[in-house]
C-alpha cells in the first residue's frame, strides 16, 4: 500500500550534492540521527529533512545545530511517533497542531507536519518537488527551496528570525525556486512574501534580478489596489501569527482581535 502511495513520486526525485552540512552540537548526535533515519526508511514512512540541514545543502552555510527537523504529512505524524515508541524511544506530542519529538536521553529530533500558526501544512507537493541528498551515509529527501522558504516565512520571533535564511536561499538557489508555487502558498499572506522580497533586495542591491519582475509587479499591484480600499472595520493583529508572546498585549489590552475571534470595532 505504501509503495503504491509514494512510488511514482520517488521516481522523479532530483538528486543534488549538498553544498554543506551543519555541525552537530552534541556528542553522539550523528549516530542517533543515522539510526533514526534508517528506522524511518525501514518503516517506509514518507518524510523529508528541512531546517538547518536543508539551508546548509542549498547555501553552503555551516552552522551548529542541536536537532534534526523531520517533516511529514499530518496523517503520517502518529505513524512516525508510534513507530519510535514501539522501538523504545521516548516520544512527546509537544503541540497537537504541528510538532512532536522523538527522544533518547539528551538527543532528539523534531517531527513536524505544519507550522505553529497553521499556515503551512505539509502536503503531497512537498514530496513531488523534493530533492535527494546523501547525509549520514544514506540517500535522504530534503524539501525543495520553494517549500523551505515557505516553511520559514512566519518564523519572526524576538529571539528567532529566519529572514536571513530566506535571503540566503534566494541568493544561492534562485534558479530552483518555483515562484509561482510560492505565491500560491502565500496567496492569503502575500504581504509577508513581499516583505521578505523587499528585505532581499535591500540586502543584495546587486542581486535584485533574482526576484522575477512579474512577481514584484503582481505584489505591488495588489498593494496599490489595497490602498484604494477603506480601512477594515475590525481591529485585527495578525502579528500573533509571528509570535503569540510578542503580540500578546495587542489582544489582551489593546482591543485587537487575534487571528481568530472578535476584536473591538473602530469607533472613529
Amino acid at each position: 500500500m505504501q509503495a503504491e502511495r509514494t512510488g511514482t513520486r520517488e521516481q522523479r526525485v532530483r538528486e543534488i550534492v549538498a553544498k554543506a552540512e551543519p555541525e552537530l552540537s552534541q556528542p553522539g548526535a550523528a549516530a542517533f540521527y543515522e539510526e533514526a533515519l534508517a528506522e524511518l526508511h525501514a518503516a517506509s514512512i514518507p518524510f523529508l529533512l528541512a531546517g538547518t540541514y536543508a539551508v546548509s545543502a542549498y547555501t553552503g552555510i555551516t552552522r551548529e545545530t542541536k536537532d534534526l527537523d523531520v517533516f511529514c504529512k499530518a496523517s503520517d505524524f502518529p505513524r512516525i511517533l508510534g513507530h519510535f515508541k514501539n522501538r523504545g524511544f521516548d516520544i512527546v506530542v509537544e503541540d497537537e497542531r504541528w510538532l512532536g519529538k522523538v527522544i533518547r536521553g539528551d538527543l532528539f529530533f523534531d517531527v513536524i507536519f505544519a507550522s505553529a500558526n497553521g499556515t503551512m501544512p505539509v502536503g503531497d507537493a512537498w514530496f513531488e518537488h523534493a530533492r535527494q541528498v546523501e547525509l549520514f551515509g544514506q540517500k535522504l529527501k530534503i524539501v525543495s527551496p520553494t517549500e523551505l522558504i515557505w516553511s520559514k516565512c512566519f518564523i519572526q520571533l524576538r529571539h528567532r528570525y529566519d529572514g536571513p535564511d530566506i535571503a540566503h536561499v534566494i541568493l544561492k538557489a534562485r534558479d530552483d525556486i518555483d515562484w509561482s508555487r510560492l505565491l500560491k502558498y502565500m496567496e492569503l499572506h502575500w504581504e509577508v512574501l513581499l516583505a521578505h522580497l523587499v528585505n532581499f533586495r535591500w540586502c543584495y542591491p546587486t542581486e535584485r534580478d533574482a526576484i522575477p519582475d512579474w512577481l514584484l509587479d503582481e505584489l505591488l499591484g495588489r498593494m496599490a489596489r489595497q490602498r484604494e480600499l477603506p480601512r477594515p472595520q475590525m481591529k485585527v493583529c495578525r502579528g500573533r501569527m509571528f509570535s503569540r508572546v510578542d503580540y500578546a498585549i495587542d489582544v489582551a489590552e489593546w482591543g485587537f482581535a487575534d487571528v481568530g475571534g472578535e476584536g473591538d470595532w473602530r469607533n472613529d
